[in-house]
C-alpha cells in the first residue's frame, strides 16, 4: 500500500504556464494578478516562475524595439525620430519670435511631475 499523502500535492509548472507567466509579465501584469489568473497563491508565482518574470518584461522591450527599428528603416518618420531622440541623443528646442521677429528660448521644467513653462532664469 503506497504511503498516504499528506497536504497539497506538489505543483509542476507546464510549458504552456511558463509561457503565460512570461508573456503576461512583458504585457506589464502585477504579479498579484498574474497569481490570480494562474489560480496560484504570490509565493508559489515567484517561487516557480521567477526566471519567466526575470526576463518576461525583457524580451517585450526587445520585440518592441525590434519593430520601431524596423518602422524606422522601413521610412516611418516618426520611428525614425522617436529612435533618433532616444538613442541618438537628439533634441528639439522650441524658437518663439516677439512682435520685432527677435527669437527667445523657451525652457520647460519639471516640477512635482507636471510640466511647467518658466523664464528661463527660474
Amino acid at each position: 500500500m503506497p504511503p498516504k499523502q499528506t497536504g497539497r500535492p506538489t505543483y509542476k509548472p507546464t510549458d504552456e504556464q511558463r509561457r503565460t507567466v512570461k508573456a503576461m509579465t512583458g504585457y506589464g501584469i502585477k504579479q498579484c494578478d498574474i497569481a490570480v489568473a494562474m489560480d496560484i497563491d504570490e509565493k508559489t508565482l515567484r517561487k516557480h516562475y521567477r526566471r519567466e518574470m526575470d526576463i518576461g518584461a525583457t524580451m517585450a522591450t526587445s520585440k518592441v524595439a525590434e519593430s520601431l527599428y524596423q518602422n524606422a528603416l522601413a521610412g516611418n518618420v516618426a520611428a525614425q525620430i522617436f529612435w533618433m531622440k532616444a538613442r541618438a541623443d537628439w533634441s528639439e528646442k522650441t524658437r518663439i519670435a516677439d512682435a520685432d521677429g527677435n527669437t527667445l528660448d523657451t525652457v520647460i521644467h519639471l516640477i512635482d511631475g507636471k510640466s511647467r513653462n518658466l523664464p528661463n532664469d527660474a
